[in-house]
C-alpha cells in the first residue's frame, strides 16, 4: 500500500533567534522543495504547518513556518520529519516516489526469481540499489539501464536484468 504523506526533509537545527530552521532536504531538489505552501509533522497528515518562506543555504534548506517566530518555538521543532501529501504532486509518466519502490520484491525479469526485497535507495550520479536478499545477505546494484528492467511498484515488484555474481555470495562469505 502506498503512503499518502511522504517524507520532504527533516528539521535539524535553528537558525538564528526569530524562529528559523534549518531542514535537510530529501527531495530530488530544492525546486519541489520550495513548491509547498504546507507541510505535515506527522506520517498521517493530523498536524500542519503553514510555510512563511523557505530559502537554500548550500545542500539545506532555511524554513520559516507561520506562527514559528522565537528560538524556543522553533527549538520544540528540531528533530521533526516533514511530509508532503501525495495527491498535491503529479510526477511525470514513468516515474515514481523512492518511497514506493522501499519494500518491493526484486524480480529477475528472465526467469521469475525474487532475490529479496529494496532496503533503501541512494542518490548520487546513479542510483544505488540496497537489496536485502533472500538469504539474509544484502546486495548493491546500481539503478542503470543494463540492470533495472522495469519499476512496477504498484504490483510492489522491480524487475532486473542482472550480470552473474550480481545477486550471490560475495567470494569472501560476508554477511551483514
Amino acid at each position: 500500500m502506498m503512503k499518502e504523506y511522504l517524507e520532504a526533509g527533516k528539521l535539524v537545527t535553528t537558525h538564528g533567534v526569530r524562529g528559523e530552521l534549518k531542514a535537510e532536504v530529501w527531495c530530488d531538489d530544492f525546486e519541489f522543495f520550495r513548491g509547498f505552501e504546507e507541510f505535515y509533522l506527522d506520517s498521517q497528515g493530523r498536524t500542519r504547518v503553514e510555510v512563511a518562506q523557505i530559502r537554500p543555504q548550500g545542500r539545506m534548506a532555511l524554513v520559516t513556518l507561520k506562527g514559528v517566530d522565537t528560538m524556543d518555538k522553533a527549538r520544540a521543532l528540531v528533530g521533526k520529519t516533514l511530509y508532503f501529501p501525495r495527491s498535491e504532486v503529479e510526477l511525470e509518466e514513468g516515474t515514481c516516489f523512492i518511497a514506493d519502490l522501499i519494500g518491493c520484491q526484486v524480480v529477475d525479469a528472465g526467469t521469475g526469481k525474487v532475490y529479496g526485497t529494496v532496503a533503501d535507495i541512494t542518490q548520487g550520479a546513479q542510483d544505488l540499489y540496497t537489496v536485502k536478499g533472500e538469504d539474509g545477505r544484502t546486495y548493491y546494484f546500481p539503478g542503470v539501464p543494463q540492470f533495472l528492467k522495469e519499476l512496477c511498484p504498484q504490483e510492489g515488484k522491480i524487475l532486473v536484468t542482472p550480470i552473474p555474481g550480481m545477486f550471490e555470495e560475495a567470494a569472501d562469505g560476508d554477511k551483514e
